[in-house]
């Protein structure tokens, strides 16, 4: 073989390698490394539980972690789907998706993604802010609190698992008792945390059964205080 051919062949299989080397994992996922302007999807909210907020529209998602208009990507790593959604409005979660975006990524019966990737995908990095937690609706009379306001501006929504009324939380520890108010209907719930989420307070079925509001998975206005 001529000298001029091997040095052909030589540039043929650096030039292959350098495309493959576009591509590399990252944390057990497959990311594409940025080339020009292209993106790079950032992993966040590492940890955090995915559940719905039962509200109707086209798939979106609600953050209280990123401002509206922040572009996300839910994984829900136990079956591989995916959905890429906006975030219209705060909640008390890193992504709470509607009903439509959650059926792109749920498992047959189940209202929680235990295991997600949140990627963001486009948008600012500001913290989304918290809703301020007034008093109670008109008509609605809410005791004042009797222990310590924790997660103000919080949205309380339920994770579909069932037992003795409970919570799960990921900014306090299993054991601590809270107490979460429907400040649109009056109704509280004290509960214990018996495991992780995404929330500050993620209720199950039992315990968001005791201040719901007819129709609703999503208390919007909420006052969560820790009692224990």
């Amino acid at each position: 073989m001529s000298v001029s051919r091997k040095r052909t062949m030589s540039l043929k299989k650096k030039l292959v390698l350098s495309v493959v080397a576009g591509t590399m994992a990252v944390g057990g996922a497959v990311a594409t490394m940025a080339t020009g302007n292209a993106a790079v999807a950032e992993v966040v909210c590492k940890g955090s539980t995915v559940t719905l907020s039962g509200e109707a529209g086209a798939p979106a998602a609600s953050s209280g972690t990123f401002p509206v208009g922040t572009k996300l990507k839910v994984t829900n790593l136990d079956n591989g789907k995916a959905t890429t959604v906006t975030v219209n409005g705060p909640s008390g979660s890193c992504a709470l998706l509607n009903n439509a975006a959650f059926e792109q990524v749920r498992e047959p019966g189940k209202n929680l993604v235990r295991r997600a990737r949140i990627e963001r995908v486009s948008g600012p990095d500001a913290p989304a802010g918290a809703a301020s937690g007034a008093p109670g609706g008109a008509g609605v009379q809410v005791p004042p609190a009797s222990g310590e306001v924790v997660c103000p501006g919080s949205t309380v929504t339920l994770s579909g698992e069932a037992g003795a009324p409970a919570a799960s939380s990921g900014t306090f520890p299993v054991g601590t008792k809270l107490k979460v108010t429907n400040l649109d209907n009056g109704k509280a719930t004290t509960v214990t945390v018996n495991g992780p989420s995404g929330s500050c307070a993620l209720l199950n079925n039992a315990a968001f059964e005791q201040v719901r509001e007819p129709g609703k998975n999503l208390i919007r206005r909420a006052r969560i205080e820790r009692v224990g």
